[in-house]
């Protein structure tokens, strides 16, 4: 399973760079073509970090799952379905700001919510039904427990958020972008907080090996 997840992400986050496509540049045009490809590199660096950091999830998730079945396998790769429909809605954004038609900023940032809410969801149904079935993990996942429960809900949370610009997309584009990136953003603080409550779990265990 990690093996083929870490080959989707690395595939992924190697396409995203594909969409700098060359072009016929006349001398002193430069700047030019910088200037239109604006929206290309803040879309591409926005879709790295949020691919990368979806794969920083995965990796350090599965590092407590010592098995898996059916269900298991079958969440994973709606995970991955999810996270590959990311380099389309980039895609579709870029043409929509490059444009700057209105409009097409708009659907462009609702269809990137709902691939962003979709991966939070699919996030999210992993992480419960891991929580429902203990079997499938190590024992040191156990530790984790006692202070898991103050980022249980972080996927929630994203799905919020996403929401939330997508709704803002009725009366404002800018607000509406703005909250997409906060929600990109919340999404590697949720990661740091996994992390956080991974190290701490470490740390109280070796403390009580040690005793």
């Amino acid at each position: 399973m990690n093996a083929l997840s870490d080959g989707v992400f690395a595939i992924l986050l190697t396409i995203l760079i594909l969409e700098f496509q060359p072009e016929t540049i006349k001398p002193g045009s430069l700047n030019q073509v910088v200037l239109h490809q604006t929206p290309l590199f803040l879309m591409y660096i926005l879709s790295y970090f949020y691919v990368g950091t979806s794969w920083l999830f995965h990796h350090d998730y599965f590092q407590y799952v010592k098995r898996t079945n059916r269900t298991l396998n079958v969440l994973n790769l709606l995970v991955l379905f999810a996270v590959t429909l990311v380099n389309y809605a980039m895609v579709l954004l870029i043409e929509a700001l490059s444009d700057g038609n209105t409009s097409d900023i708009r659907l462009a940032f609702i269809v990137y919510d709902l691939v962003a809410l979709l991966i939070s969801f699919s996030f999210l149904l992993l992480y419960r039904y891991l929580e429902h079935h203990p079997e499938l993990q190590t024992v040191e996942r156990s530790g984790i427990t006692s202070h898991y429960e103050r980022i249980r809900l972080d996927p929630a949370r994203s799905v919020s958020i996403y929401l939330l610009s997508m709704i803002a997309t009725s009366f404002s584009n800018l607000i509406a972008g703005i909250l997409l990136v906060a929600g990109v953003v919340f999404h590697f603080i949720a990661y740091l907080r996994f992390s956080r409550v991974v190290h701490i779990a470490t740390n109280e265990k070796t403390d009580n090996l040690t005793k």
